[in-house]
């Protein structure tokens, strides 16, 4: 009787020690966490500004005919900007896209006629537009580093001119729109990375050169025309940060 009543004790005691032991892989262990697959396909739209430098090489003209060699002036300044697009995710490493997007400021420079038209002002470079592709490599699955490349336009205000001591003149030059290229390239990488949490919104970082067809800026006396023109060739160079929302991102 006591070896019956010892065996059973023993069983009830071993039945307990092996359930306790499952107890903690029932009750501890979870499913594993699948991570979200980030698609970089879809619509973007964009806001930020930057800072804008222009040189252009410039000189003369009197009736048509190219007076003197080029001298080089330029401009510094500020600006705004917007953008948009759309991307297309075509492996686990690539990314490409077509966008547009215009930047409003007050980047302003010299334009003069040089030594000898040595009459001068400040004009402003104030409207840039621009439409392009461009090509990305994943450096990480939330980081792209890329290339662009596209269309440009620039505008430049009209202004007036002052004669070499600095003193008002009856001169001035009309606006200015010219047409042109760009190439540039930058990262952008979601604000995740920083230790936020923004589902679809990302920080993008870009230098881009820009160079336009050369064009006269005419010149006029109290408003009319006279048979002489500023010749005009700017290259703009910009270096901007905008805010980026993706709509679709993550999905």
């Amino acid at each position: 009787m006591k070896k019956f009543l010892l065996g059973t004790v023993a069983l009830i005691v071993f039945g307990a020690t092996a359930n306790a032991a499952d107890l903690p892989a029932r009750v501890y262990t979870k499913a594993p966490v699948v991570a979200p697959v980030l698609n970089w396909t879809g619509f973007y739209i964009g806001a930020g500004g930057g800072y804008g430098m222009w040189d252009a090489d410039q000189h003369l003209v009197s009736s048509g005919i190219p007076v003197g060699l080029d001298q080089r002036f330029g401009g510094r300044g500020w600006f705004g900007t917007v953008s948009g697009g759309y991307d297309w995710q075509l492996n686990p490493s690539w990314v490409v896209g077509v966008f547009g997007d215009a930047q409003f400021g007050d980047i302003s420079g010299t334009i003069s006629g040089g030594y000898i038209f040595p009459y001068s002002g400040k004009t402003k470079n104030d409207l840039n537009y621009a439409a392009g592709v461009r090509v990305g490599y994943l450096i990480a699955p939330n980081v792209l580093s890329y290339i662009n490349g596209g269309y440009s336009h620039a505008e430049f205000k009209g202004t007036g001119l002052s004669d070499p001591y600095g003193f008002p003149t009856p001169l001035s030059t009309g606006k200015l729109k010219q047409d042109g290229w760009f190439l540039g390239g930058g990262f952008e990488n979601t604000l995740n990375m920083f230790g936020f949490n923004a589902p679809g919104w990302f920080l993008k970082t870009e230098y881009r050169l820009a160079q336009y067809d050369r064009k006269d800026v005419g010149v006029y006396a109290y408003g009319t025309p006279i048979p002489v023109a500023i010749s005009f060739k700017p290259y703009v160079q910009t270096i901007s940060t905008q805010l980026v929302y993706k709509f679709n991102w993550g999905r």
